[in-house]
């Protein structure tokens, strides 16, 4: 008997990335359900070779279902999500709304899986943001192996990580600059296009902004409370794809070789790192696939047991919707859940 799933967002670009996933990993599902609010009600999204109509959210009857994919917000997220798990349904929740709760689990499977163990507080699971997803499962081997102190990261981030209207900006101000019609910015502070911001999510009171924030609370959250790590976090003019250069110091010393193998060895992990033109993976590279990919990996003289890397990974899955998934895989792997009934 296989399980009942929702995916609430399924018309987004994250939610959508969640049918794919849930089908072509063959996740043992009798039956998935589309839902999203009101205003989308009757569109079509993609299920495998099925064709699903979704239904709303508002209105839906969650206690026969036995797990929701959650991809709607923040806001949404906070509103439903409690309700839906007093219905007895998990919830796996892609937004920041429930991240820094002490009760509720923030999980990267080849990371930290035990933690999953505490879902039963709130039976709700977090997934972290996107770009702490890809580089805390580099990190995790590396840090078992000498014992990260200290974290600098500068991120490229994708605009598909602000969602399909961020994805159509960068079209349209590309287009209207190659015919010479005026540029607009809607989604973003500034033009994107041809262009770098260095801001992603509000400013906070010390100058950073929210997103850098998260890096580092999600990366204590996950990896461990004692590691100090330091953001820039950058919007690029990439539709999808978040790249990170990250410069870490060790308790103990690590060599670059050292921590190459361990690297290619690690779950999740691809290293690919030919010291030639072209021996690196790019954003455009890792688009539509699995791996965190890790290159560029070198040692840093300037520091005591220093270690540069530059990590690549499709931020709508491994930043997203395959970790939601591999999180509910986590959950049946284990046997922590059970289906409720047989779907319809």
């Amino acid at each position: 008997m296989g399980f009942k799933v929702a995916v609430v967002g399924a018309t987004g670009n994250v939610g959508r990335e969640m049918l794919d996933i849930l089908a072509e990993r063959q996740f043992p599902a009798d039956e998935v359900v589309a839902l999203a609010s009101s205003r989308s009600i009757g569109t079509e999204v993609s299920f495998g070779d099925k064709i699903l109509k979704c239904k709303v959210l508002e209105t839906y009857d969650f206690s026969g279902t036995d797990i929701c994919l959650m991809s709607a917000g923040g806001t949404v997220s906070k509103e439903f999500s409690p309700k839906i798990a007093h219905q007895g349904c998990i919830v796996i929740d892609n937004s920041s709304a429930w991240r820094y709760d002490s009760d509720v689990p923030l999980i990267v499977p080849e990371v930290n899986a035990d933690a999953i163990e505490g879902f039963r507080q709130r039976n709700i699971i977090a997934n972290p943001n996107c770009s702490t997803a890809q580089l805390v499962v580099a990190l995790k081997p590396l840090h078992d192996a000498a014992k990260i102190t200290r974290v600098v990261v500068s991120t490229y981030q994708s605009v598909s990580g602000a969602g399909k209207e961020a994805m159509d900006e960068l079209f349209a101000q590309t287009r209207s600059i190659f015919v010479s019609d005026p540029v607009e910015s809607k989604k973003f502070p500034k033009r994107i296009a041809f262009n770098v911001i260095p801001q992603i999510d509000v400013f906070m009171e010390d100058g950073a902004t929210k997103e850098e924030w998260k890096m580092m609370a999600e990366t204590k959250k996950i990896l461990d409370p004692k590691i100090k790590l330091t953001a820039t976090c950058v919007r690029v003019p990439v539709f999808i794809g978040h790249a990170e250069a990250v410069n870490v110091e060790f308790e103990r010393p690590l060599s670059a070789e050292d921590a190459r193998n361990i690297l290619r060895e690690a779950p999740g992990c691809l290293v690919i790192d030919k010291h030639e033109p072209g021996g690196y993976v790019t954003p455009h590279d890792a688009a539509g696939e699995d791996a965190t990919y890790i290159s560029r990996i070198r040692e840093d003289a300037t520091v005591e047991n220093g270690l540069n890397f530059w990590c690549v990974a499709d931020n709508l899955r491994k930043g997203a919707a395959l970790n939601a998934v591999q999180i509910a895989e986590l959950l049946v792997n284990r046997k922590l859940i059970t289906p409720k009934m047989k779907a319809a």
